[in-house]
């Protein structure tokens, strides 16, 4: 084995010391951002990230817009824009700083977020030359603050059936946008309230006597001096539950006219003449089409959230290492935090998935730049969209409930917004829904799943899709990760495995995955066909019931895409006594999973209550097990001890 220690320290980034296996770690978490990644820690310090808890809306706006401005300027927000634009890095690596920002101020991230990664990505993915030419690059700067003016306040996820209307006017070759009514207004919109110049505002293209359905033009909503423009009203949401450091707001608009080139015409337009012109016919495709090239978005919301799961662990863990409480019996020395086992049972498993979830992030970002450079057709990019969402349903539920756990599990320390929990805890809170609500996303993976991606889901009725579904079950699953190879060799090497031994085999931990997510979706597809049955009165009320088997079949999916990756992560990594521990660390991932489901696999009797029971034992013995390298697991997240901005950290 490679000759790696816990009692070496290093020197990395701003003067933090690590030991040899929280670097060693690191860098195997980090995997093909490790460069990116490592930029981050050496040279962004806390003051460029970590805002103080005590700021006023105003005060944290303010500041926001500040800290985003001066990173954009030192190009570690620009990535994945042309360099022509002034953008310094791949797509994939754009998602990496993203997740690197959101481990100092969520605020400050979400407010690159809206400015890069939506209204700077939807000129660069919707727009042309003309628009790169004109606008791109102040949007990379942040000259020209801007916004991503989707979100009605009728029209949340239902984007498809959004009310504001965009109008061509042939006489003046000009478009007009208009708010039908006040619930029409655009809603939560970050960079309104305040400080946004420009939105991409998404609405229902209308020329002549057609719609051709939702489409994204570029409207000025504010001049230089940041005073509203004529018929556009802002408004401000004001004070939050987390992120007063983002201007939210709405927009609604008063037949305010724009000029006819100011549409984000990539994949639909209008000539001089007048004349509607797509290169892709179905509307239902266009409009699918057009928000798959946003789906970089909803990859940084889940890492972000993922990051801020770390955060909250890293701080938590390091409080536990220090903290003690009660003396030992017959001894007097006080034990500390982490010695409990309950305290280990809150922290460890969390700590597991928290690597779970990196290596799958890392392969969805690998996979948005494969795709990126391939041109990749729509198999492909739904495949990805599937995916993206998943990860990002999984990772803000996670993140939450992780945070919650973590301010528990220092107490009232935890409480006091100095020690850096409460901050995170309030901010997260909102990634469970925006970017993509959670459950609508669990509805999306769960179709993907069960349909043929040539089948677009705007075109299927509710009969066609019990239908479809029905006929298709079994033949769409989506393809394993990139851990084919190993994945098979394992389940092969499991089944010589005796009874005893097959707790820690991990083609067996493969085996049960794979059972649940089978099972699972073979039951739903049933339930399907049912419902395909069903009169058109009824037909409504036979799908809707299976809405939550839905969220189970896409929960199953996505735990055995995220423990493939895990695997994946491990066949990678080079150093020996590094990815040995990487594998206990797995198997507490994934037998901590199991243990979570374990009345479901009882109930469809893969394991009986001998097992069940040799699950709570395993996962408690390797929280023991794993307790002893708390502090190296920890530094292994990534999060530079600085950025914490927690006193008792």
């Amino acid at each position: 084995m490679t000759a790696t220690t816990t009692t070496r320290t290093s020197t990395e980034g701003n003067h933090e010391r690590l030991t040899a296996t929280g670097e060693g770690l690191r860098r195997a978490l980090d995997g093909p951002f490790h460069a990116t990644k490592q930029r981050w820690r050496r040279e962004v310090d806390a003051e460029d990230i970590a805002r103080s808890p005590d700021f006023s809306v105003e005060e944290a706006r303010a500041w926001a817009l500040e800290k985003v401005v001066a990173l954009s300027g030192r190009d570690f927000v620009t990535a994945g824009f042309p360099e022509a634009y002034g953008g310094t890095g791949s797509l994939a690596e754009s998602v990496a700083n993203f997740e690197m920002l959101a481990m100092g101020d969520l605020s400050l991230t979400i407010k690159s977020g809206v400015q890069h990664g939506l209204y700077g990505g939807a000129i660069m993915n919707l727009g042309t030359k003309y628009h790169h030419d004109n606008f791109l690059s102040d949007a990379v700067t942040v000259r020209t603050p801007g916004c991503f003016a989707m979100t009605e306040l009728d029209h949340g996820s239902d984007v498809q059936n959004l009310e504001t209307t965009i109008t061509y006017i042939p006489e003046s070759q000009e478009f007009e946008i208009h708010s039908p009514h006040p619930r029409a207004a655009k809603a939560y919109i970050g960079n309104a309230a305040r400080d946004g110049r420009m939105a991409v505002v998404f609405g229902q293209l209308i020329v002549g006597e057609e719609n051709h359905g939702v489409h994204a033009i570029l409207v000025p909503i504010r001049d230089s001096e940041g005073l509203p423009l004529p018929r556009v009203t802002t408004g401000d949401h004001g004070h939050k539950g987390g992120l007063n450091g983002v201007d939210n707001g709405t927009i609604l608009f008063e037949h305010v006219r724009v000029p006819r080139l100011m549409l984000l015409d990539k994949f639909g337009g209008v000539d001089e003449d007048g004349a509607y012109h797509s290169p892709i016919k179905k509307r239902s495709a266009r409009f699918f089409t057009m928000l798959g090239t946003l789906v970089r978005g909803r990859i940084c919301v889940g890492g972000g959230a993922a990051s801020a799961g770390r955060k909250a662990l890293s701080i938590a863990t390091r409080y536990a290492l220090e903290r003690k409480q009660f003396p030992r019996p017959n001894i007097g020395d006080e034990i500390r935090l982490i010695e409990y086992q309950l305290h280990q049972r809150k922290l460890l498993p969390e700590i597991a998935r928290a690597y779970a979830f990196g290596f799958a992030q890392n392969e969805v970002s690998l996979q948005l730049q494969r795709l990126h450079d391939a041109d990749a057709g729509s198999v492909e990019s739904r495949e990805l969209e599937t995916r993206a969402a998943g990860l990002k349903m999984l990772q803000t539920r996670w993140a939450n409930d992780t945070v919650q756990v973590a301010r528990e599990a220092c107490g009232g320390a935890g409480y006091m917004s100095e020690n850096g929990i409460t901050l995170t805890r309030h901010d997260v809170d909102i990634f469970a829904t925006f970017e993509g609500d959670n459950t609508a996303l669990a509805l999306l993976v769960a179709k993907a799943l069960l349909l043929d991606y040539r089948a677009t889901w705007g075109d299927l009725n509710l009969r066609d899709t019990a239908q479809k579904t029905a006929a298709l079950v079994g033949t769409a699953i989506l393809e394993r990760t990139t851990a084919r190879a190993p994945i098979e060799r394992l389940i092969k090497a499991a089944r010589g495995k005796s009874e005893a031994e097959q707790l820690s085999a991990r083609g067996w931990h493969i085996q049960m995955f794979d059972f649940r997510e089978k099972h699972i979706v073979e039951g739903l597809a049933q339930r399907m066909r049912a419902a395909a049955k069903a009169s058109e009165e009824g037909l409504f009320a036979a799908v809707n019931a299976c809405q939550s088997h839905m969220v189970a079949a896409a929960r199953a999916h996505m735990d055995r895409v995220v423990l493939e990756a895990f695997i994946a992560g491990i066949e990678a990594c080079q150093d020996d006594y590094i990815r040995s521990l990487l594998v206990r660390v797995c198997d507490l991932y994934a037998l901590a999973t199991l243990e979570e489901h374990r009345a479901w696999y009882m109930e469809h009797n893969a394991f009986d209550g001998k097992r069940s029971k040799g699950l709570t034992s395993a996962v408690e013995d390797l929280g023991q097990e794993l307790a002893g390298k708390a502090l190296e697991l920890v530094e292994g997240l990534g999060v530079p001890t600085a950025w914490l901005n927690s006193t008792i950290a």
